[in-house]
């Protein structure tokens, strides 16, 4: 056909149809273990309103001709509001060139997983959180070897845990965990002598993913982002998941570009001067707490 216009890598910018944005989900929730744990709802562009029971319905034993007692029930709404994640990827023109159909799967595992960390560290730890609340602003918190071994060690550390959240009327169904926890977890054991911790087998090993778990009958879910920078102030968390949820709104948007400029350290570099593509890919998430405090911070400030 003639010629109408010269061919740019930016005529691939639907080259990525929105089909190739659930498998990024997925590679995120697969390295999330938020995502794994919390549960997801339908998010909407405007946000979704969730209801939470703040009242619960009592009954009471009635003598026979006696005044039967009434009570009542009541919901309120906690709002989950979107907010946009973002990520660029330079890469060459002659990358795009060589495969531009296959060029996203390449990057495939890198942008789910960049997303998840960005995600837990700001509902876990508030790292530049877009969210009104995050788990590290409960007021409970167990120290991890802070047990003599021959009182129970690791194993009575969780159950301390345990006992914070069963006294304030909460409930533990779950843990998120950082890898640096894993080597005082497999060689922890019960009051009976078995182990703690059983590993469950993989159905992932995607570089990144989070690891599942058993702890003292819990699930729980392993990743080495989980714990804060110094590894010790937080290193994993026990809580009642079911006061978390998370979504996300519609799939990945995508755009390619070979004329704009990006900042690449400290520069700001021209992309047609240097033959570069940009691909942005931008999500819009959503992440709510009920109770702050139906969660334990498991910290290991002493380094046992």
């Amino acid at each position: 056909m003639a010629i109408s216009a010269p061919t740019k890598t930016s005529d691939f910018s639907g080259f990525l149809p929105p089909a190739m944005s659930a498998p990024i989900f997925e590679k995120a929730a697969e390295a999330s273990v938020v995502q794994r744990l919390a549960r997801r709802i339908e998010l909407g562009i405007s946000g979704q309103n969730i209801p939470v029971v703040t009242g619960e319905l009592t009954a009471g034993w009635v003598a026979e001709g006696a005044k039967k007692p009434a009570s009542a029930a009541s919901l309120g709404l906690v709002q989950m509001v979107p907010k946009k994640i973002a990520t660029i990827a330079v890469v060459s023109a002659e990358v795009v060139r060589a495969n531009p159909g296959g060029f996203m799967q390449t990057i495939q595992s890198q942008v789910g997983v960049a997303f998840a960390r960005a995600f837990d560290a700001a509902a876990l730890h508030g790292t530049s959180t877009p969210f009104a609340a995050y788990l590290d602003q409960t007021t409970k918190a167990v120290e991890i070897g802070s047990t003599p071994s021959d009182e129970g060690g690791v194993y009575m550390d969780l159950v301390n845990a345990l006992d914070l959240l069963v006294t304030d009327g909460k409930e533990l169904n779950g843990f998120a965990l950082d890898n640096v926890m894993e080597p005082n977890l497999l060689g922890s054991v019960d009051a009976n002598g078995r182990p703690i911790f059983v590993d469950t087998p993989l159905t992932d090993t995607a570089a990144g993913a989070a690891r599942s778990g058993r702890l003292i009958g819990r699930q729980s879910w392993m990743a080495k982002t989980v714990a804060t920078t110094d590894k010790s102030t937080v290193v994993g968390y026990a809580g009642d998941w079911t006061q978390v949820a998370w979504g996300a709104v519609g799939g990945i948007s995508y755009r390619l570009s070979s004329e704009a400029a990006v900042t690449i350290g400290d520069e700001l570099v021209s992309l047609f001067e240097q033959n570069l593509v940009a691909v942005l890919a931008e999500a819009e998430y959503g992440f709510v707490i009920n109770d702050v405090d139906a969660f334990v911070r498991l910290r290991n400030l002493t380094g046992s």
